[in-house]
């Protein structure tokens, strides 16, 4: 039997029709909708790739100065279209300037935002929320590197990648709307941004650096961690005057777990002078990284080595002097990280050599005919000069290469080298370079001074 509403029903929202084609990109479905944009998830044809596009909401019967500051945050994402680069950035693909409804073509990330684990019944392990903290601002740190300050870090922004069990393996920053350009020439919005997570400086609309959007991300840490931000006032005027004046209540009594180093850094980062707070993007990052080195978060889900802590390492080895972040995490993402015990073989004479390793810890001994003729250390590069010889008779190992002391490794094959940018392999060809200049120098040595060496 057919239900009629009675007229004191009221009627579902009506769901806007699912466009076929945004351009030339398939929709497939909506991900989402805001005021004065919507989301799609479309395919790209010529390239087989899925893309996020980001649609601006035509202006229908409505205020002119709503269309003007559309615009103005549409102009502000498309004018980086293929200028970041970075692994917890989302790219921006393409702007298309349509007339009626003008929109951006996004990298698609499979995943959810970062909101629902704002809610107490849905935290984040802390361990977890470190993680994406010091990624998140590992990723800000190099946006500003570009001139830029994004002035919107909030949940909502901060996309989770998830795995196939619906686990959190990465996180990506996106939404460029509201960015500051440092140096542009136009004229660009004030006092934009979400006021939960918005620096005192940033109220005023005074002049920005990397530490307003310090304080957003420290607002966004504190509210994963507590389930609640800093400030919630059930009026606008309050939470401003708490922005302004309040401190934030110690996050050691919201959750257990916080250790007082936690708390302390986040305090910091919450500073209502930015003078108080961490100078620049680094010393935060490495005073994130520092509360897992120094076990002041509780290791829970994640017990293997963590992203942050692989790139730290990376980052402290001579054979990656060269390498900038971006590619430093093309290394975390892209190699084999494996652990070798005492007496392992890591080549053996007469072996095809079809992979290399850089030694990340421990030691390896290399003998030639049951001579030991070196010990090698953290930092080395192993195996390059067989992975690298030009002829399949060149391509075998001369040595056995032993492990002395218990190491960790980090290797690459043909098939995950050429999986990183052409950028991230150029710095590999340097370095290899570099240890094939000193390794003749020391040879050289050998041969003119063999008592020097000996």
């Amino acid at each position: 039997m057919k239900t009629v509403p009675t007229p004191f029903e009221p009627s579902p929202p009506e769901v806007p029709a699912l466009p076929r084609h945004i351009g030339k990109y398939r929709v497939l479905s909506r991900l989402g909708e805001g005021a004065t944009a919507e989301v799609f998830l479309c395919h790209d044809d010529f390239k087989g790739i899925d893309v996020a596009i980001k649609r601006v909401r035509p202006i229908v019967n409505g205020d002119a100065s709503d269309g003007r500051f559309s615009a103005r945050f549409f102009a502000a994402e498309a004018a980086l279209v293929g200028r970041l680069n970075h692994p917890n950035v989302v790219q921006i693909l393409d702007a298309v300037a349509d007339p009626v409804a003008p929109y951006l073509v996004m990298e698609y990330v499979a995943g959810t935002t970062l909101r629902p684990h704002c809610r107490p019944d849905q935290l984040l392990a802390l361990e977890l929320v470190v993680e994406v903290g010091f990624k998140c601002a590992m990723a800000l740190g190099y946006v500003y590197r570009q001139g830029l300050i994004h002035r919107d870090v909030k949940p909502a922004n901060l996309l989770a990648v998830l795995n196939p069990t619906g686990a959190i393996t990465d996180v990506k920053i996106s939404d460029f709307g509201s960015v500051l350009n440092l140096a542009a020439d136009t004229t660009q919005i004030y006092r934009v941004g979400s006021l939960a997570y918005m620096a005192p400086e940033q109220l005023d609309g005074g002049t920005l650096d990397c530490r307003a959007d310090m304080y957003s991300l420290g607002a966004v840490l504190y509210h994963l961690i507590a389930g609640r931000p800093p400030f919630d006032g059930q009026v606008q005027s309050a939470m401003m005057h708490q922005i302004y004046h309040a401190k934030p209540a110690s996050l050691t009594g919201l959750r257990e777990g916080v250790s007082l180093g936690l708390d302390a850094m986040i305090q910091r980062a919450l500073a209502k002078d930015p003078v108080l707070r961490y100078p620049d993007w680094e010393a935060f990052a490495q005073a994130l990284s520092a509360l897992i080195t120094n076990q002041e978060v509780p290791r829970g889900q994640l017990q293997g080595v963590l992203d942050s802590e692989r790139f730290n390492l990376l980052r402290s080895l001579d054979f990656f002097s060269s390498f900038g972040d971006v590619e430093l995490w093309e290394v975390v993402h892209r190699a084999k990280w494996q652990r070798f015990h005492f007496g392992h073989a890591l080549y053996r004479k007469g072996e095809e050599g079809n992979s290399f390793h850089i030694l990340a810890q421990g030691e390896v001994e290399v003998f030639r005919d049951g001579h030991k003729v070196a010990k090698l250390g953290s930092g080395t590069s192993i195996g390059e000069m067989a992975y690298l010889a030009p002829n399949p008779e060149l391509k075998r190992h001369s040595t056995d290469v032993i492990v002395s002391e218990p190491a960790t490794t980090i290797s690459f094959t043909p098939e995950t080298l050429v999986q990183v940018s052409a950028g991230c392999r150029h710095l590999f060809d340097e370095a290899f370079i570099r240890v094939l200049v000193r390794r003749l120098h020391v040879a050289h040595e050998a041969l003119a001074h063999p008592r020097r060496i000996l």
